[in-house]
């Protein structure tokens, strides 16, 4: 019989992973925000232009965030492997094709965010958990923060989904 269950993580390799990791989140936000400008001109429904706005607002704390985190823990953010999180971001659902139906392009935007918003809370959520088995527990509380803006976030777009869905 096998076993695969994985060793316990030293602390330089749990360190490791939770800088792999924080880089992967903090340059996805820093490319959110140099393109929110451009999702958010696309939509045509005020109350999700106003969302929009609150999640770059939220975006702009996040990354202030996770500068403290870096220097927290006296990191410097790289972004050689940070392909995934970019590529998603950069995808963007295809948002620049045209529509015939502005709901379809309004409901694709925030299936979007939506999408990034779910990752960046799985995301937070490992990188708590190694941040309190690495002791950061300032860290911990800057990622809980991002977490639960997130979260927030996540409710506000399906807000607008159902008060879309019931204006239209």
């Amino acid at each position: 019989m096998n076993n695969n269950t994985p060793k316990t993580l030293d602390n330089d390799l749990l360190k490791h992973v939770f800088v792999h990791n924080l880089n992967r989140i903090y340059f996805g936000k820093c490319y959110l925000d140099k393109h929110l400008e451009h999702l958010k001109g696309l939509a045509s429904f005020t109350a999700l232009q106003q969302a929009i706005q609150e999640f770059w607002d939220d975006i702009k704390k996040q990354i202030g965030r996770m500068k403290k985190i870096y220097a927290l823990i006296n990191e410097i953010p790289s972004d050689k492997n940070c392909n995934p999180i970019k590529s998603i971001v950069k995808d963007e659902f295809c948002l620049d094709e045209a529509q015939t139906i502005p709901v379809l392009l309004d409901m694709d935007i925030m299936m979007y965010l939506q999408l990034l918003e779910h990752i960046n809370i799985t995301s937070c959520h490992m990188l708590i958990m190694v941040a309190k088995q690495l002791n950061y527990s300032e860290a911990q509380q800057l990622l809980t923060e991002c977490k639960d803006e997130s979260i927030d976030n996540d409710e506000l777009f399906t807000l607008i989904t159902k008060e879309y869905i019931v204006a239209g």
